[in-house]
């Protein structure tokens, strides 16, 4: 539960965008509802009956005669007694009647529990046509795509329609939704036999490759795997500067190639010795490239052909990481990399720095992609596997208990 509250403290914009809009919706044609009346209605009644002073008159009748009994009484001039500490004790046992006393009254154990003043009111409103259209266009704002929020609404008003709910109610529903949606797709990326495994990184300018190869190759470190990585941004000196850094902190050989050498060059080396080596895993990384540009493109489409000249079956993953920030965008990037890289896997990165992270559930509804991991940090745990039901209750800003 740490990431789950680390993902919900982080998914703020998404969620609290979410439950404003939400709670907006349902005050708009809502009204107040409290608990029923009838339970302490009827505590009241007997409370004049307590009271009875009545009783106090007939009492006397019949004590005339128990009148010798206040005989004890003059046994109280044992009053010098109090010297001793043993009386003392009784006085104590007095209060206990003064227990029965608020009961009447109504302000007793019972009287709180059934106090009309602690039911809190609870806004709901009727789940009708109306208000799924307004649920509809907020789950759109959110970046879940026109088609992904119409199966969702729709799947929200089975069982529902009609009936009056709160906006704690249909937040836990479209939690419940959001999950069944992206359940097929949350897969960590899959370990294969074949030695070594190649995972080709691929995406655009600033999604948060070369951070996402450092997290992996760290924890896939940590795991008792050997990694090796490769720069294959050849282009960038920073990219290669990063990349050592994480190498240097998890312990992972970085493998690099004078700036604006050919990056399918430094793949084939790179393979050959992670062979020699007998390495587990070699993580590729490559140059940020828009899905427009042709002649990058392409450039991505050479390092695949290459690296096949010594492992035919390779690259055995593909992952594409996507920047949350970059909302329905994500999903022509999916579309490109897919034609040209054979995508595998998504990894989605800076989801603590959106209010769209419905994105993500649109990309599990239209493409059914592995989703392996979500980030909300730039730190080493700040990259975890995807949980469906957590992200779906962080994402709508709902209460895990």
């Amino acid at each position: 539960m740490a990431f789950f509250s680390k993902l919900k403290d982080r998914l703020f914009k998404s969620s609290s965008k979410l439950e404003q809009g939400l709670d907006a919706i349902v005050e708009e044609g809502g009204a107040e509802e409290t608990a029923p009346k009838a339970g302490p209605a009827a505590r009241p009644a007997p409370v004049p009956a307590a009271a009875e002073p009545e009783p106090s008159p007939r009492i006397p009748d019949p004590r005339p005669q128990p009148e010798p009994d206040p005989v004890p009484p003059p046994a109280e001039p044992p009053t010098p007694m109090p010297t001793d500490p043993d009386p003392v004790p009784p006085p104590p046992e007095d209060p206990p009647p003064a227990d029965p006393v608020p009961d009447p009254q109504g302000k007793g154990l019972l009287g709180r529990l059934f106090s009309r003043g602690e039911a809190p009111a609870v806004v709901r409103r009727t789940l009708d046509d109306d208000m799924l259209e307004q649920i509809e266009e907020l789950l759109i704002a959110s970046d879940m795509g026109v088609e992904t929020a119409l199966r969702v609404t729709a799947n929200l008003a089975e069982g529902r329609f009609g009936k009056r709910l709160s906006t704690g109610e249909i937040k836990a529903a479209l939690a419940t939704e959001i999950a069944r949606v992206m359940e097929p797709v949350a897969r960590p990326m899959p370990i294969y036999p074949k030695r070594p495994q190649v995972v080709l990184v691929v995406g655009v300018n600033g999604s948060g490759k070369t951070t996402t190869i450092g997290k992996l190759a760290s924890q896939f470190k940590s795991a008792g795997k050997s990694v090796v990585i490769a720069a294959g941004d050849t282009f960038r000196a920073a990219a290669v500067e990063q990349l050592q850094i994480w190498g240097d902190r998890a312990g992972v050989p970085v493998l690099t190639a004078p700036e604006g050498s050919d990056p399918a060059s430094l793949a084939f080396d790179a393979l050959t010795r992670a062979q020699a080596e007998g390495a587990d895993l070699l993580m590729i990384d490559t140059a940020g490239r828009l899905q427009n540009r042709a002649d990058l493109m392409e450039e991505l489409a050479k390092i695949v052909r290459v690296i096949r000249k010594k492992d035919e079956s390779a690259p055995h993953n593909t992952l594409l990481v996507l920047d949350a920030t970059t909302g329905q965008n994500a999903l022509s990037q999916v579309e490109t990399f897919r034609k040209l890289a054979d995508v595998s896997g998504l990894v989605m990165t800076k989801l603590d720095g959106t209010a769209k992270g419905g994105v993500l559930v649109a990309l599990a509804d239209r493409f059914g992609l592995p989703i392996h991991a979500i980030g909300v940090g730039e730190q080493i745990d700040d990259l975890s596997p995807f949980d469906p039901e957590e992200f779906a209750a962080a994402l709508t800003g709902l209460d895990p208990s």
